[in-house]
């Protein structure tokens, strides 16, 4: 990846501070598109580095030599005044391992932020609400099936419900990912991490799956994508969310 093409994904210019030396330059270069593979930590993590950049100037700091860990504190503190303690600490995370990055490939002598402490911030409670039984079974029955793209909502809404899949690894699933292993069906999920999840399924999943499948016409495709837009059909939630490459959608 390009300077010009992190320029693209940021939609503004790169981070002066960290641009003021050609080595430097090369070296924030290798690290937005080598070292960090997922876009939307690439996303997060390049925000946190223009959030950090933007600090330096506007308190005269243009070059990387400049900057300590006092500097760092204060931008945490900065940051806390309009942003929440994990948001804060996730940025607080990008330039340690930023700064990391730049020790290594010997551009600074010490990371600056490495000493700095982030917020603390404590949750012992998840925000996703979680539907019960009741709720599920309703959820689930109330689908017009009587439609492809209704057979596979069903399908991906019972995966979900049934593996606790992911959004992102059940729009993921290609067609070879629901498969029968000692009389029963199973399901492979692509995790983060390139990490793959197998598990055997309820009977009730087995039943939409298979009914999804064969009324999609895709039992041969296997390396097709499972959830695929439903053609000439009206686009639903499923085909906004998919991002797999193979779907087309």
């Amino acid at each position: 990846m390009s300077v010009e093409i992190i320029k693209q994904k940021a939609g503004a210019s790169l981070p002066s501070v960290f641009t003021a030396q050609p080595q430097a330059r090369k070296r924030m270069r290798d690290f937005f598109s080598s070292h960090i593979r997922n876009k939307n930590t690439r996303r997060a993590y390049l925000e946190a580095v223009k959030q950090f950049s933007a600090f330096c100037a506007q308190h005269g700091i243009e070059d990387l030599a400049q900057v300590e860990p006092v500097h760092v504190a204060a931008f945490v503190e900065d940051q806390l005044r309009e942003h929440s303690k994990p948001t804060v600490k996730q940025r607080l995370a990008a330039l340690r391992m930023l700064f990391d990055w730049m020790v290594v490939g010997q551009v600074l002598a010490v990371n600056p932020a490495h000493a700095v402490r982030g917020p603390k911030h404590t949750q012992r409670k998840g925000k996703t609400p979680v539907l019960n039984v009741d709720e599920a079974r309703t959820l689930i029955d109330a689908i017009d099936t009587t439609s492809l793209p209704g057979l596979r909502d069903r399908a991906l809404i019972a995966l979900m419900v049934y593996t606790f899949a992911r959004v992102g690894a059940a729009i993921a699933m290609r067609v070879e990912d629901f498969f029968v292993q000692g009389r029963r069906g199973w399901v492979r999920l692509h995790e983060k991490g390139g990490k793959e999840h197998e598990m055997p399924t309820h009977h009730n999943l087995d039943r939409y799956l298979e009914e999804y499948i064969a009324a999609a016409g895709i039992t041969q495709d296997k390396k097709g994508c499972c959830f695929a837009p439903a053609r000439g059909a009206a686009a639903s939630w499923p085909t906004v969310l998919c991002c797999n490459p193979t779907c087309g959608g």
